[in-house]
């Protein structure tokens, strides 16, 4: 039976006049899941667990669904049995098909009247709903989904004053990551149940993230208690969907413990091997204890996990074997969970325990991964993956060999180890690549290092190939020095040297040989000059001394040609450039960048200073970065310096280490360096709405005479720039201002700090305050106007602690009647209802009244609004 729905009053009606107490009184558990078909058609199942005592307990043959696409149906109930040797409980099971309109977010929702009475954290359960609902979000970009299925059944028991644990045994057929998060109960209409609260606990009540453990430290009240949680699915960064559960814990006074499980903790395996490990459970009171798994490596087809024995059933102590031969189709990115469920046999209650075992199975190398050097690139060649279900390759480089040896459980090539991603290969025929650095070539002098692993659908990767290593072979020059003459700095000439091509060719390229040398002032290649020629191959030096570097204010850039006086050209080195020092005059220092264009690695620089009247250069400091900060100088004096590099090629053969120098640079200290860039923080307080602007600079370097700040001030949603004040700057500490006399505290704020002589630093980054800055809106489900002073006016949550004003402009709230009646309504974020008609003046009784509420932000990009619905409950009591 398909409905759509006709009228949003008739919805209402139902929910308001409470229509499912008409129902019976047996709903325990439930939740709602589903399995993608085609195309926008997807499968669902409604999975309840309903009490068998109850007269009414057969009464739901059908099941109401909304699928969030404004239709709904009537699903067929296809399983009705008692749950052997689970105490008064029923599973029933419901099923249907549905085809969504198109992509989108659509929640699908399930209401059934009603719970079953007596539930102690629901007030009245008897008269609840049970509203359970699941998300389905259909995106063509991120591929069909297909909800996470909930293994282990949703009624558990425990005992007063001993830890409770339960685990649902989510397992995800799509391998996407999972996350858990407690939520409150929901009753008619989808909203929060008034008056409902977490189970009391003597320590804490909360669920591991991660894991999916449910953990009560400890039970304080025998009885039974519903608690909600959500499990969302995520891929790639992104949501994917997520189911609702609705569950029971029966919490009794009883006094022994439950049993406790060993067994392996995660681990890793490699696809195709036979996985295998021990469980062992016992039961601290010596009671019979069985031991059951769930999870997903038991879902598999083929080749499911299995334990024998299954279930294992033995008087204190019970053992298990997990066994998996495990198949490539198990690959995947996200680990599978093994639950492995404990029960004692107590005669009054069974307690439980749980155990998750997180398993990696993981997809082998690619075997036989070779390098060889192929004209200006490098040919690498491997074998096919073991494995036809991987989709691809990804290739991996790095300058000079790297020693790692990959981790038991460690796959993909991680960042850390010096290799990047070169190539993404997506054929899995595929089983040669060159590397030829995209067309331009790889550098001559170079040792080149390669990893392989096989990828996934999913983003998986396999463990790492072998590393291989491979250079160019050494059949053109080799550029090793661009440099300042050391025999004589003061000229400024650059010697140029080069190794000789010791690999070269000479069937394919007879001799006689020369050098041709080609000069380029500045980096870029774009009108080069012949400098010189060498006959034969052992001239490899050249000074140039029509060049004085020290005069020029840009670097010199060279290249040396090979040519055969009998064919022509061979090849070209790589060009290199000379070392460019750049001082730049600072308050009382200097600031020294170098750069340097060449073909190999520079590893360290020592900087060299010369002082008026000094007739030497001393060392002064070594640096591994590109930039020295000379400082405690004299202001209106003259220093002098040049960097003396070091460096090297990666592969053997070439002299090491490769010393150059720069060109000589000389500059006066002068304060025209205004302090750097200042820090800040912005402190807010909700209940006086001010905003404390904290604001310090971030080494005392930069403060040699810093003297003020200077706040600056962007209020919301403007492009408004006012100075607000100055305050002294603090050497060595934290500068304040507070800003008052707010509306509200959504804004930016910027600083700057000037010194003695009026340089003005640049802006700090903007800190800004968002609505989020405060306690976000919302309403209570419950106060009580009874004159006692507490309590007694209606109040936003959290009014202890923010004024609403600080983020909320207005708001625009109506409270009224399970009628429809409005009974009151306000514009102000505080509402201080006191629980009175607005319309007579007279209080109004006890019980649940409802209401919506627009309520409008103030936030950076502007006024922004929304709506909050949900129910509020009057109990006046006693005065």
């Amino acid at each position: 039976m398909k409905y759509r729905f006709a009228s949003l009053m008739l919805l209402l009606t139902y929910l308001l006049l409470g229509l499912g107490s008409l129902h019976a009184t047996h709903q325990r558990a439930a939740e709602i899941t589903y399995k993608h078909v085609s195309g926008l058609t997807y499968d669902f199942t409604i999975t309840m667990y309903t009490l068998t005592s109850s007269p009414a307990d057969d009464a739901r043959p059908t099941m109401p669904i909304f699928w969030g696409d404004d239709t709904g149906d009537e699903l067929e109930r296809i399983y009705f049995q008692p749950i052997p040797d689970v105490y008064d409980m029923t599973l029933n099971i419901y099923t249907g098909s549905h085809t969504f309109p198109g992509p989108g977010n659509y929640k699908i929702t399930v209401e059934d009247p009603n719970r079953n009475s007596g539930v102690i954290n629901i007030p009245n359960s008897v008269d609840v709903p049970m509203f359970i609902e699941s998300e389905l979000i259909i995106n063509p970009f991120i591929g069909n989904n297909n909800s996470v299925q909930l293994l282990n059944p949703p009624i558990d028991l425990g005992c007063v004053g001993t830890m409770f644990i339960h685990n649902p045994a989510a397992y995800d057929p799509d391998g996407d990551s999972l996350s858990y998060k407690l939520v409150n109960c929901k009753g008619a209409g989808g909203y929060d149940i008034p008056g409902y609260t977490f189970p009391m606990a003597s320590e804490s009540f909360a669920i591991d993230g991660i894991s999916g453990d449910i953990v009560w430290k400890n039970p304080v009240i025998q009885g039974e208690y519903n608690i909600a949680f959500v499990v969302e699915e995520w891929r790639e960064g992104f949501k994917v969907g997520s189911v609702r559960r609705d569950m029971q814990i029966i919490i009794s006074s009883c006094n022994h413990e439950p049993p406790e499980i060993i067994t392996n903790n995660d681990t890793c395996i490699l696809a195709g091997d036979y996985l295998e490990f021990d469980v062992f459970a016992w039961d601290p009171d010596g009671t019979t204890v069985t031991l059951e798994a769930f999870g997903g490596p038991f879902e598999q087809n083929p080749n499911p996990a299995f334990i024998t024995p299954d279930p294992a059933i033995s008087p204190d102590t019970a053992k298990t074997i997990f066994n998996w031969p495990t198949l490539c189709s198990h690959i995947r990115h996200e680990p599978y969970s093994a639950v492995f469920k404990a029960t004692d046999s107590d005669p009054n209650v069974n307690l439980v325990n749980f155990k998750t075992t997180n398993i990696k199975v993981n997809a082998p190398a690619p075997e036989n991964l070779t390098a060889e050097p192929l004209g200006n690139g490098i040919k690498l060649t491997w074998e096919k993956s073991l494995c036809e279900n991987a989709i691809g390759y990804k290739i991996y480089r790095r300058i000079d060999s790297s020693g790692w040896e990959p981790g038991f459980c460690e796959t993909g090539v991680p960042p850390y180890t010096g290799f990047y991603l070169l190539k993404d290969v997506s054929d899995l025929n595929t089983l040669a690549y060159r590397d030829d650095n995209a067309g331009s070539g790889l550098v001559h002098g170079t040792l080149y290092c390669y990893r392989i692993t096989a990828y996934f659908n999913d983003a998986a990767e396999s463990y790492s190939s072998n590393e291989t290593c491979a250079s160019l072979k050494r059949d053109v020059p080799i550029i090793t020095h661009v440099s300042n003459d050391s025999t004589d700095l003061q000229k400024g000439n650059i010697e140029l040297k080069w190794a000789k091509p010791v690999e070269l060719d000479t069937i394919e390229y007879p001799g006689p040989y020369k050098y041709v040398v080609y000069r380029q002032e500045g980096i870029p290649w774009s009108n080069p000059v012949l400098i010189a020629e060498f006959q034969g191959l052992d001239d490899t030096v050249y000074l140039d001394q029509e060049v004085n570097i020290n005069t020029w204010d840009k670097p010199y850039n060279y290249l040396v040609d090979l040519e055969s006086t009998t064919i022509g050209y061979i090849g070209s080195s790589q060009k290199a450039s000379s070392i460019y020092l750049i001082t730049t005059p600072r308050d009382k220092e200097i600031l020294l960048t170098w750069t340097a264009v060449v073909p190999w690695k520079n590893y360290k620089a020592t900087i060299f200073r010369k002082e008026k009247d000094a007739s030497n250069y001393d060392s002064i400091g070594t640096t591994t970065s590109l930039s020295y900060r000379d400082r405690g100088l004299v202001n209106d004096v003259e220093y002098c310096y040049y960097i003396k590099l070091f460096g090297e090629y990666s592969i053997d053969g070439i002299i090491k280490p490769l010393i150059n120098f720069s060109q000589i640079s000389c500059e006066i200290p002068d304060d025209n360096t205004p302090p750097c860039q200042p820090e800040i923080s912005v402190y807010t307080d909700c209940e006086q709405l001010s905003n404390e602007v904290r604001m310090w600079l971030p080494y005392d370097s930069c403060s040699y005479d810093a003297m003020q700040y200077y706040i600056y001030y962007i209020p919301a949603s403007t492009d408004q720039v006012v100075l607000l004040d100055s305050v002294d700057f603090i050497s060595g500490d934290t500068s304040y201002y507070l800003h008052l006399g707010l509306n509200n505290v959504v804004g930016c704020y910027y600083v700057t700090v000037s010194d003695s002589t009026g340089n003005i630093s640049v802006e700090s980054r903007i800190g800004c305050v968002d609505y989020d800055a405060c306690p976000l809106y919302g309403i209570p489900n419950v106060f009580t106007p009874n004159s006692d002073n507490f309590n007694d006016l209606l109040v936003p949550l959290d009014f202890d602690i923010g004024n609403p004003k600080a983020t909320v402009e207005r708001i625009d709230l109506k409270i009224f009647n399970r009628w429809g009646k409005v009974l009151f309504t306000t514009v102000d974020p505080q509402i201080n209802w006191d629980g009175k008609n607005q319309n007579n003046g007279q209080d109004c009784p006890e019980g649940v009244y409802f209401y919506t509420c627009q309520v409008y932000f103030v936030t950076l990009e502007g006024m922004k609004n929304i709506s909050l619905k949900g129910s509020v409950t009057i109990i006046r009591g006693k005065n």
